[in-house]
């Protein structure tokens, strides 16, 4: 799943793909706000991303789509 990060002053987003459900990930954005703390999420490979959460201006969480490649008629 493809998870992207807003982050307060910055012109770029943080994408990142994870192998968390979206509802793991509502459930950390949702505890680091209530605990006013550090959103911390690892990646597929097994980075981990850790922005403070004051930070963080929005969190967008998508399916990752599989893009089409070659030769493809839709």
């Amino acid at each position: 799943m493809e998870v992207k990060i807003g982050v307060q002053h910055t012109p770029r987003e943080l994408v990142l793909e994870s192998a968390q459900t979206p509802a793991e990930v509502e459930q950390a954005v949702t505890e680091a706000m209530a605990k006013d703390s550090v959103l911390s999420l690892t990646d597929e490979k097994g980075r981990k991303v850790i922005i403070p959460i004051a930070k963080v201006a929005y969190v967008e969480i998508a399916d990752s789509n599989p893009r089409p490649f070659g030769f493809t008629t839709r």
